[in-house]
């Protein structure tokens, strides 16, 4: 099987000499009668308690007009509505209506450029504009929205609901909505005005501090305006290093290079760092980064790909996961990390290119339809790529000490995080604390993780524990916050407690939609309005991180997986083979 073993970084190469065409993600929404009797999924075809979510109907308004009549039509009868994006990227059960009668509203033609202000460097989209588009455009008007999250697929409302950001402390730093100016809202309203109405929000208004980063809780957004600057180059190096020191060394390098990243590769005591800065536009270069992780893939060696990491799973074999893994660190570097100098081929660092074509990247949407030979990795027709993403962020002062707590595990089971690498490391971004309710409270990291799931809930992983205490330690042990677009469910355990303004995110809640409609069962409980029913209690719901085991039966004691403490941090509950 090890022969067989071709990583996603492996293959990206070869589908980039070739030229091959994708398949596009199929819409979320799928209904069996028109436009009723609908379910949603998210882009991996499956939430994190694994459930189906349900509606009656969608809907697809193209004006906002359209949008205030609908809002109204579930306002006036008190039915449950949520919002849906063009390709759902949004993990957690965000986009779930409260039940099978609920109703979903698609975003996918509220598409349009409103208006772009050149003098004023502002630019006015609807909500269900792709983040590649509102780039492009501006470029196109010589403007840049300077930091942007690396997946060019998500609209501009799903990224503002959840938080989604790029990477820097400089300026207004990585996320997107820190750069939102005005933002128009339809919201339920009182029967004298319609049942629906929009809110209109200039950085004047208090509430844009909820409304810019909301969960969906508070209506629908039609447009958003975004303060942009002119069009600028950045100057890009991939540069590998030993992670010696790294907790000191990711704070002084996130002050010094205005875009910059890191992939910590631990097992392989490495770290791959973005040296990304700003150049002005007469630089010479028309770089192009198109991200390994975001092109078209054959679908044929993604199965054989998965097949491989499944045997190796099954089997124990963490020698063939960390061989798979450096073969895969040597691939990326191969390949240049999906840089090229000109669009076309790679010829040398420093890759110099618009800010546009820099940082975020989605190749494998722009390819024709052929069948399904090449899809998107993650597309869920197939589910040959299932994974877990867990990802949060930490206080800058607290990152040397997370860092070496990691190392500790790491030092105690070499192997253990083999499985990370193999998806380029654990990604690890800036992020600046933000004025927004829900934002991020202080200037912190943001750390990513992508690993092996079983397509068998039941079924324990390899290393199962490292990685539960690693989530532990970085949520519960630093206070770290997780992306509301990311994560498994115990991730948000008890999460409102850590925004010392969430009274004023709640009283805009009250305030816009006294009736909950816009919420469902999932976003009452993160907002603290239940009781802790994220977590959910039954045989092996450790494994599935819907909680944290304190039983034997969490985990899987049938295959010698028990419920232990952590090696590190003792308080910490994790499922541990013992065999």
């Amino acid at each position: 099987m090890e022969v067989l073993q071709t990583s996603i970084l492996t293959v990206s190469f070869l589908v980039f000499m070739n030229g091959v065409l994708s398949s596009p993600p199929d819409d979320p929404v799928q209904c069996t009668s028109g436009n009723r009797n609908c379910t949603i999924k998210n882009a991996y075809g499956v939430f994190p308690d694994r459930s189906t979510c349900r509606a009656s109907q969608v809907l697809y308004p193209t004006t906002e007009q359209e949008l205030v009549s609908m809002v109204a039509s579930a306002s006036k009868s008190n039915t449950k509505v949520k919002a849906a994006t063009r390709y759902s990227h949004s993990i957690p059960k965000l986009a779930c209506p409260g039940g099978q009668d609920g109703i979903i509203i698609s975003t996918n033609k509220l598409n349009n450029v409103v208006n772009v202000d050149v003098d004023r460097r502002r630019m006015t989209v609807e909500s269900g504009v792709l983040l590649r588009d509102l780039i492009n455009e501006a470029a196109k008007n010589g403007l840049a929205l300077p930091t942007t999250p690396s997946w060019w697929g998500i609209t501009v409302g799903g990224l503002l609901a959840t938080g989604a950001h790029g990477s820097s402390l400089w300026g207004k730093g990585s996320a997107v909505h820190e750069y939102v100016v005005s933002m128009r809202i339809v919201t339920p309203a009182r029967a004298e005005e319609g049942y629906a109405k929009v809110r209109s929000l200039t950085e004047l208004d208090e509430e844009l501090d909820a409304a810019k980063v909301s969960v969906g809780v508070l209506g629908i957004v039609s447009q958003v305006t975004l303060q942009l600057e002119p069009l600028f180059k950045r100057r890009l190096t991939y540069l590998m290093k030993k992670d010696s020191d790294l907790g000191e060394e990711l704070i002084r390098f996130g002050k010094a290079h205005e875009f910059g990243e890191v992939n910590w590769l631990p097992t392989q005591k490495k770290a791959l760092y973005r040296v990304d800065d700003r150049v002005p536009m007469n630089h010479s270069g028309d770089g192009l980064y198109d991200s390994v992780a975001f092109r078209a893939y054959p679908s044929a060696q993604l199965a054989s790909s998965r097949a491989t990491e499944e045997h190796q799973e099954a089997t124990r074999d963490a020698n063939g996961i960390c061989r798979s893994a450096q073969l895969a660190t040597k691939t990326s570097e191969t390949s240049a990390y999906g840089l090229t100098n000109n669009g076309t081929i790679f010829t040398g660092y420093p890759v110099i290119g618009q800010n546009n074509r820099m940082e975020s990247s989605g190749s494998c949407l722009e390819s024709k339809q052929d069948a399904l030979l090449t899809i998107c990795p993650w597309d869920s027709r197939l589910q040959v790529v299932f994974n877990y993403e867990t990802a949060f962020s930490i206080s800058l002062s607290k990152v040397p000490s997370f860092i070496k707590d990691v190392e500790k595990l790491v030092e105690l089971e070499p192997q253990a995080l083999c499985q990370l690498e193999i998806n380029n490391g654990i990604l690890i971004r800036y992020i600046k604390a933000s004025s927004a309710y829900l934002g991020k409270t202080e200037d912190a990291l943001d750390f990513d993780f992508i690993y092996y799931r079983s397509k068998d809930p039941l079924t324990p992983r390899l290393f199962e524990d490292i990685l539960e205490e690693i989530e532990q330690i970085g949520l519960f042990k630093y206070g770290g916050l997780p992306h509301w677009g990311k994560n498994r469910n115990l991730a948000f355990k008890e999460v409102i407690n850590k925004h010392p303004n969430a009274n004023k995110f709640l009283s805009v809640k009250r305030e816009y939609d006294p009736q909950g409609i816009f919420s469902n069962e999932w976003t009452d409980q993160i907002l603290g309005l239940r009781k802790d029913v994220t977590t959910i209690l039954k045989d092996g719901c450790a494994l599935e991180g819907l909680c944290i085991c304190s039983e034997d039966r969490h985990c899987a004691p049938a295959k010698k997986y028990y419920c232990r403490p952590g090696k590190v941090y003792k308080e910490a509950r994790v499922c541990a083979f013992e065999g």
